[in-house]
């Protein structure tokens, strides 16, 4: 998984030197700068708008006493459309965009419930599991019982504490009451 997201990271960035070179090339090195500029200040401005929009839903979901998870969902590819937005580049910027459509962020946010196992206490309604995938895990401490052991821990009888073979009736412990 590390080596995949470096590849990832790596192929990103050698995609958006080549953007940037061919931009450059086509609209001109300054054009370019105010063009990526641009960019990230208008994707600031959406993810400002759309962001106090799911915040507000997100509020009237909990209101009802419904779980916000497809409300959470969606602020945090918001904040990735952000995060793609302050990274300079044509190529993430595509992509920043694309997560600022609310069908796209819907089909996302789906793809990401259906392999997300998120529970949460009972009577929340916040339990959403895969199929399939219940299971019942008790954690404890125990020990195993030897009924020899136990008859030798056994409290002594009056016979072993006064001598004499006859038990004390008049004790609370006694069987005979």
């Amino acid at each position: 998984m590390p080596l995949l997201f470096l590849a990832v990271l790596i192929g990103i960035s050698v995609l958006e030197i080549y953007v940037f070179i061919e931009m450059g090339g086509e609209i001109g090195a300054l054009n370019t700068i105010i063009l990526t500029i641009l960019t990230a200040v208008a994707g600031m401005a959406l993810l400002r708008i759309q962001g106090l929009s799911v915040l507000t839903q997100a509020q009237t979901t909990l209101q009802k006493g419904e779980s916000p998870v497809k409300e959470i969902l969606n602020g945090i590819l918001l904040a990735l459309a952000g995060l793609f937005l302050l990274i300079p580049g044509f190529v993430t910027d595509a992509i920043g965009f694309l997560f600022f459509l609310p069908p796209f962020r819907s089909l996302i946010a789906a793809w990401l419930g259906s392999r997300i196992n998120l529970s949460g206490p009972s009577g929340t309604g916040f339990s959403y599991h895969q199929q399939g995938n219940r299971s019942t895990i008790i954690d404890g401490d125990f020990h195993v019982v030897d009924e020899e052991e136990e008859q030798q821990k056994k409290q002594p009888t009056t016979l072993e504490i006064d001598g004499t073979a006859e038990p004390n009736k008049d004790s609370p412990w006694s069987k005979d009451q």
